[in-house]
C-alpha cells in the first residue's frame, strides 16, 4: 500500500483550527492528561468538563488519587456511567505510587502495563506528555484512517486490527517528534470529532481530503468496517426504597460484576412478586398501606435499556441489616448519600423522593 502523507496536514490544521482551548491541552503532566483520557472514553467533552475539574479539586495529583477511598471516587465519578473506568482509575494510580514510584512512566509500552490503560489511551498519554512516535486509535482517530487510506478489511477480526495498527504507526510524523506528536494526535481527534463525522463527515473542509481515498470514491460513510455489532436488550427492574423510621433509605453495594457493579444501590429484584417476599423476610407482617408503587421510568444504556421500577416501603426498625455482616450496606439519609457512589437514576431518584 502507497502511504499517503498526513503528517504535516494535519499538524498544521490542528495548529490553526484544531481544539486548543480544552484544560487538558493546556499541560504535559502524565496526570492530568490521563485522567481526561480516562474520563473521555464513551463520554462527551462538555460532559467531561465539570467532572474534570472537581476531581482535580479533590485529588490534584496521582498520590491523593491513590490514598482515597473507593467510594470518594465513585462518589465523584456518579453520573459518568462505565464505572469500571472509576474503579480502574483508582486501582490504576495505587500502580503508580506503588510500582513507579509516583510517577506515571514515560513509554506507551509501560504504560499499557497499567490498570485501564489499553494500547490507545497509552499511545495518548505517551504522545501528549512525553512525545513519543506512537499511533492511536480510539473511535474518531480509526474513522479517520480507514477513511484517508480506504481500509475496508473487518476490523472485527483481530488480525486485521493489529494491520491497521500497523499502518497507523507508518503515518505517524518522524521529524521535530517534540511538537509534530502531541499536535498530531490531538489533530487526528479533532478531525474525527468535528468533521470527519461517522455521517455526513464535511469532507470540503477537510484538510485530508486531497489524500483521502474515501472521499475520492465518494463513499466515506462506508468507513470504518466491522460486521459484528452488539444488539440492544431491555431489562425491567424493581427497586425496593426502604424507609426507616429516621427517613433513612436502605442501600446496598452491587456485586463487583455487571451493571452499576460496586456502587451503592436500593436492593434490584426482577419483578414485583420477588420484590414483595424479600420484604416480608426481613419486616414481617408489613402492612399493605406502607406500600407505594413510585413513578417507573426508562434508564437507557449504551446497550441495554433498564426499565425501572421503584416501590417505596415504610419499615420500622433495621431489619434488614443482619442480611449483610459484612458491612455491604447501610442506612443513608440525604447527607450521607450525597457522598455515596450512587449510579446516577438513583441519585436522582431519591434526590426526588428524599432531598430537601
Amino acid at each position: 500500500m502507497t502511504f499517503p502523507s498526513i503528517a504535516t496536514p494535519v499538524v498544521q490544521w490542528q495548529a490553526s483550527h484544531g481544539r486548543n482551548h480544552l484544560p487538558w491541552q493546556q499541560t504535559r503532566d502524565p496526570y492530568r492528561v490521563w485522567l481526561s483520557e480516562i474520563m473521555l472514553q464513551q463520554t462527551q467533552v462538555s460532559t467531561v468538563l465539570g467532572y474534570y475539574q472537581r476531581f482535580l479539586d479533590a485529588f490534584p495529583d496521582v498520590a491523593s488519587l491513590a490514598a482515597a477511598p473507593q467510594d470518594a471516587v465513585l462518589a465523584l465519578w456518579s453520573g459518568l456511567g462505565y464505572y469500571s473506568r472509576a474503579r480502574n482509575l483508582h486501582r490504576c494510580a495505587q500502580a503508580v505510587v506503588e510500582d513507579w514510584g509516583g510517577a506515571f512512566p514515560g513509554r506507551a509500552e509501560d504504560l499499557a502495563t497499567l490498570p485501564g490503560i489499553g494500547r490507545s489511551t497509552a499511545g495518548a498519554i505517551a504522545s501528549f506528555c512525553f512525545s513519543e512516535r506512537v499511533p492511536i486509535l480510539d473511535a474518531n482517530v480509526r474513522r479517520v484512517l480507514t477513511r484517508v487510506l480506504a481500509f475496508d478489511a473487518d476490523l472485527a477480526v483481530a488480525r486485521n486490527e493489529r494491520e491497521l495498527w500497523d499502518l497507523a504507526e507508518q503515518l505517524c510524523p518522524t521529524e521535530d517528534l517534540q511538537q509534530a506528536m502531541p499536535r498530531y494526535t490531538q489533530g487526528l481527534m479533532d478531525l474525527g470529532a468535528t468533521i470527519c463525522t461517522p455521517r455526513k463527515p464535511s469532507c470540503l473542509v477537510c484538510p485530508l481530503q486531497p489524500q483521502c481515498r474515501a472521499a475520492r470514491f465518494g463513499n466515506p460513510e462506508n468507513y470504518p468496517v466491522r460486521t459484528r455489532k452488539l444488539k440492544r436488550s431491555s431489562e425491567a427492574w424493581w427497586l425496593l426504597i426502604a424507609v426507616d423510621g429516621q427517613g433513612r433509605v436502605w442501600l446496598e453495594r452491587r456485586p463487583q460484576q455487571g451493571i452499576w457493579a460496586g456502587l451503592y444501590a436500593p436492593p434490584v429484584f426482577n419483578g414485583r412478586e420477588a420484590l414483595e417476599q424479600a420484604a416480608a423476610q426481613h419486616w414481617p407482617g408489613t402492612a399493605p398501606l406502607d406500600w407505594t408503587d413510585l413513578p417507573a421510568f426508562l434508564h437507557v444504556l449504551t446497550h441495554r435499556d433498564l426499565h425501572l421500577h421503584p416501590v417505596r416501603l415504610r419499615v420500622q426498625g433495621g431489619g434488614i441489616d443482619a442480611a449483610t455482616p459484612d458491612g455491604q450496606g447501610c442506612w443513608a439519609d440525604a447527607g450521607a448519600w450525597a457522598d455515596m457512589g450512587l449510579p446516577a437514576p438513583v441519585r436522582k431518584l431519591l434526590d426526588a423522593q428524599f432531598a430537601g
